[in-house]
């Protein structure tokens, strides 16, 4: 078995004629070639002897290449060789096959491939990648959205999320990405039929142009039909509208493969809320397409279905009729009126002003989750005044409806009302909390601490 020198030397060797080109090229001076090599073999040996430092190794080599084609450019050298990229890639394939149980190592590889637009390479990453990680959600996502993306192929990009969920069906993440990605196409065909002008009213062939205004020095340009072009084909308006008509209420169009992904998600994980949460969120991207309102309607209901009394579906509910909206809209002011009466009705509820603690951990999370989004919208620069005065309000009414909680709190409604407390100075509202608050729930946060140290050392 050759010993760690020998694989060095030989690694080495390989990249001699790449050397010997750059300096005929005047690309490298001398020096920088003997420093080149000098430095290849620290990292050979290092790799071959001491365990393995391919992370570095890449670095350099990727830095190396993109200041080599740096200087071609400026030096204005024709030079077709791709001998730097094909290093990198070779020191990929042997990190990968030393290590290939490092995930961060594959997603550098694959995204080092992409940028250089190496496609035939990046589907041998894929292949090989999901081949010993079909349990990694993240390689199923990458590799869908790869090639909807760039490809535009949203088939394959399909096949690659239905493998990806028999493989990992318990990820929530990869639900919410499914989503995302027929989301995506829909709003890439709604965009293609504005462009192409399927969506605009039918107009007049014969409508008045500038060819009737004598005052005007533009030439016209002559409208053509299909039968101006191709005598023979049929110039049947009626049936043009029909298949329009058909085309408009095709699965693809109503949103029926959303629709059915949102049911089989919260059907497969009814326990998860956080995956009605993250497809709630998902679609508030997607706020311009006909059949968003639908499905946020779909997922409303099946959260107060199966959990009514969750803070997860109470949150939804609340933001139902702003979802999508932005904050500058002219429909947002109504819709948050409908939202407000809503929370105010849900912090009126009888079963949240107790005191027993399934009912102060609902006003906590409840709470947790109004200011996340209220916060959010305040962050909007053109947020109408009076709009912004009402959120605020908001805003002080529900910390105030959470502070109530201090005096009962466990250690996780600590926990959670130290995020709230921090969440809210950090964001300019330091008037909301009192100067003690955050040292008083800090010092009850140690206690427990203490107290489990001291027991452990009896």
């Amino acid at each position: 078995m050759a010993g760690a020198s020998d694989k060095a030397r030989f690694y080495l060797e390989q990249s001699v004629p790449e050397l010997q080109e750059l300096l005929r090229k005047q690309i490298f001076s001398k020096n920088e070639i003997s420093s080149i090599a000098r430095k290849r073999s620290e990292f050979e040996h290092r790799i071959n002897a001491r365990g393995p430092d391919y992370a570095r190794y890449v670095e350099y080599e990727m830095n190396l290449e993109n200041l080599r084609r740096k200087r071609v450019k400026r030096l204005g050298i024709k030079s077709t060789s791709s001998v730097g990229q094909r290093r990198v890639f070779f020191i990929f394939d042997r990190a990968t096959k030393h290590l290939p149980g490092d995930l961060g190592l594959w997603l550098q590889y694959l995204d080092f491939a992409r940028k250089q637009k190496a496609r035939t390479k990046v589907s041998q990453i894929l292949t090989n990648v999901l081949r010993l990680h079909p349990t990694k959600s993240e390689f199923w996502i990458y590799a869908a959205n790869y090639v909807f993306s760039e490809q535009g192929d949203i088939i394959q990009a399909r096949s690659y999320m239905h493998r990806g969920l028999r493989f990992c069906q318990h990820s929530t993440t990869i639900w919410s990405e499914y989503l995302k990605l027929e989301m995506a196409h829909l709003s890439k065909v709604n965009v293609r039929r504005q462009v192409l002008g399927i969506d605009k009213v039918n107009e007049d062939i014969n409508e008045t142009s500038d060819y009737n205004d004598f005052n005007s020095d533009a030439v016209p340009l002559i409208k053509l039909t299909p039968s101006d072009v191709d005598p023979i084909f049929p110039s049947n308006k009626s049936a043009d509208e029909a298949k329009l008509q058909k085309l408009n209420s095709s699965h693809a169009q109503t949103g029926a493969i959303p629709s059915a992904i949102v049911n089989a998600a919260l059907k497969q994980s009814p326990e998860h809320l956080e995956l009605g949460s993250q497809l709630f969120d998902v679609l508030a991207a997607f706020g311009d397409l006909r059949c968003t309102k639908s499905l946020v309607q779909q997922i409303v209901d099946e959260l107060s279905r199966t959990r009514p009394k969750s803070p997860t579906t109470l949150d939804c509910f609340i933001r139902q009729p702003f979802h999508g909206l932005s904050a500058t809209s002219v429909a947002f002011p109504e819709a948050l009126r409908t939202a407000l009466q809503r929370l105010n009705k849900s912090m009126s509820d009888s079963s949240m002003l107790d005191s027993s603690r399934q009912a102060l951990e609902f006003r906590v999370d409840l709470s947790s989750k109004t200011i996340d989004w209220i916060l959010e919208y305040l962050e909007d620069a053109n947020l109408d005044p009076a709009v912004r005065q009402i959120l605020k309000a908001t805003l002080r009414k529900t910390w105030s409806f959470s502070r109530q909680c201090i005096e009962y709190s466990s250690d996780d409604i600590n926990t959670k009302l130290l995020r709230m407390a921090s969440h809210l100075r950090n964001q300019g509202y330091e008037s909301l909390v009192e100067p003690d608050l955050i040292t008083a729930l800090q010092k009850r946060q140690r206690e427990p601490n203490r107290l489990a140290m001291d027991k452990g050392s009896d």
